[in-house]
């Protein structure tokens, strides 16, 4: 394994806030919780989601089968393979972040579309089928039982932040997700021995990511005070909100940039979930929050997302497209 991103140390104090933890079981009844966090750290730990422990277990357990693998056995589902749809396999090194490469090598998978379907017939970019290993071949399978799992998960906590905003619990249902874009990743984060970022500071491109993390720990968070870190906390899933909430509440629920310190111990494996907008959804700031734009703070990138005009498509071909420059030439978008 190797990477190319090394730091001397860590370069500041981690901070002593803590993270909201939030039981959803009775999630229609969290809605204040859920926008006090959202409006704060941006990041909360749920409980009580209802996910399967049996699934997330074989999840975990396979995914170690394949990531143990030869590198020549993992570079046959290469996403270079995987066309415009953009899915499969990259090595250590070839995602960037900021131009840089991380500590990290992964899997790329999304909704599974077939050949036939209209959006991949049209060649919509990131549409199509997944690329599946051979070994271990109970990947497939329990891969979108649990993206199924996620995605209903997903309706209903953006349903009640909705609420939390003071809409309606269908609007973002009716706007922006009837169609959800999802997009769902399977990290492995070599043991490094120098003190090295897995990926380096950044945020989340869509409306809401439910990250499932392993007990190893290496998540950080920005906050004003310093970083502090998302400590693994067993049954649970972390939370954070997306650069496209940021712009549709005008700043008032913050996407908050994040990164992962390598371990010098043990591999990392980490399992975020994406649910975006639809792909040729307009993300216009909620009308609701005239009076209110918040652009006061700096960026990770220097950008502000309330500058962005256009669909959920066009942002994040544009943002993927800087990940993974050679396949935006490899497929000719």
């Amino acid at each position: 394994m190797w990477c190319f991103l090394n730091v001397a140390a860590r370069d500041q104090m981690l901070s002593e806030v803590e993270i909201p933890v939030i039981d959803v079981s009775s999630l229609m009844t969290k809605t204040n919780e859920i926008g006090k966090a959202c409006r704060g750290q941006g990041f909360f730990y749920i409980t009580g989601h209802g996910i399967d422990e049996g699934l997330q277990q074989r999840l975990e357990g396979l995914s170690r089968v394949f990531f143990a693998l030869p590198i020549e056995e993992k570079l046959r589902i290469r996403m270079e393979l995987g066309g415009r749809a953009w899915r499969g396999y990259f090595p250590p090194g070839g995602e960037l972040t900021s131009g840089v490469p991380d500590c990290k090598e992964g899997i790329y998978f999304g909704e599974e579309l077939s050949s036939e379907n209209p959006k991949v017939t049209a060649g919509i970019p990131l549409h199509g089928s997944n690329l599946f290993p051979r070994h271990p071949g109970e990947l497939r399978e329990t891969v979108l039982e649990y993206m199924a799992a996620m995605t209903s998960l997903s309706h209903r906590l953006i349903a009640a932040i909705s609420l939390s905003l003071g809409l309606s619990k269908d609007y973002f249902h009716e706007h922006y997700t009837p169609t959800p874009f999802t997009l769902f990743r399977i990290f492995n984060y070599p043991v490094s021995r120098d003190d090295a970022w897995g990926v380096g500071e950044h945020t989340d491109y869509g409306l809401l990511t439910i990250l499932k993390q392993d007990a190893t720990g290496g998540l950080e968070i920005k906050t004003k005070d310093g970083w502090m870190e998302a400590t693994p906390l067993a049954g649970s899933f972390v939370c954070n909100v997306g650069d496209m909430l940021e712009r549709l509440t005008r700043g008032v629920y913050r996407s908050t940039a994040h990164r992962v310190h390598a371990s010098r111990d043990h591999d990392r494996l980490s399992f975020p979930f994406f649910f975006d907008p639809d792909f040729n959804a307009f993300v216009r700031p909620l009308a609701q929050l005239h009076d209110y734009v918040d652009d006061s703070y700096k960026r990770w990138d220097d950008e502000s997302v309330h500058d962005f005009e256009g669909t959920y498509g066009d942002y994040i071909v544009r943002k993927v497209s800087r990940v993974f420059p050679h396949l935006l030439r490899d497929s000719q978008m």
